[in-house]
């Protein structure tokens, strides 16, 4: 979801994040790096985890199963976030939204962290509706009308999400819910007051 998110901002969207000027082959590479960040390192992690035993499933069903690896995936993405707020200087100069967007999924995902110690809330729903949220926050707040059709895609593919999690009995009502308003209220109170 955040490679998704950045790469709607990233091309549709450049002004909100300052990065109008960047070239095409820089905006590729925060892309990838940012990828690589939020994706590729914690796949592998959760892979390694499942491989040495600590996860019985890699689907993550058991909620014994979910706390290990949200917290060294908030931990990953903590990292990103130090990165791109404080050890790329320029590019936190100049793109400071980058570093903030990354600080609140880092947030999102160390919620649903705490959150899977008791009950097991949809990670799947947070990460939907924090796209969502930020996108909705945007469009609202800068006027970004070229976001609205990636909106609407969105949240039919949130539909379609929630669906499948509640077709698969992975999730009750309730988690999916859940997931869904953390998502939103973390992604939009992030664009409303940092952004």
């Amino acid at each position: 979801m955040p490679t998704l998110l950045f790469g709607i901002l990233l091309y549709q969207a450049p002004s909100v994040l300052n990065v109008e000027a960047f070239s095409g082959t820089l905006r590729i590479s925060l892309l990838i790096l940012i990828f690589i960040g939020t994706f590729g390192v914690p796949a592998l992690l959760i892979y390694y985890l499942f491989r040495s035993g600590y996860v019985r499933s890699l689907h993550l069903n058991d909620l014994a199963d979910r706390r290990l690896p949200y917290f060294l995936t908030a931990m990953v993405y903590t990292g990103l976030t130090f990165l791109f707020a404080f050890r790329m200087q320029l590019l936190s100069t100049l793109a400071p939204e980058i570093a903030i967007l990354l600080g609140s999924i880092t947030v999102s995902i160390l919620l649903v962290g705490l959150i899977s110690l008791y009950w097991q809330i949809s990670a799947h729903s947070v990460g939907i509706s924090g796209v969502i949220g930020v996108l909705a926050t945007i469009i609202a707040k800068f006027g970004e009308t070229d976001l609205i059709l990636d909106l609407i895609g969105l949240i039919l593919l949130a539909g379609c999400v929630a669906s499948a999690r509640l077709q698969l009995n992975a999730h009750t009502p309730a988690q999916i819910s859940a997931g869904f308003g953390l998502g939103l209220g973390v992604s939009i109170l992030a664009v409303l007051w940092f952004i």
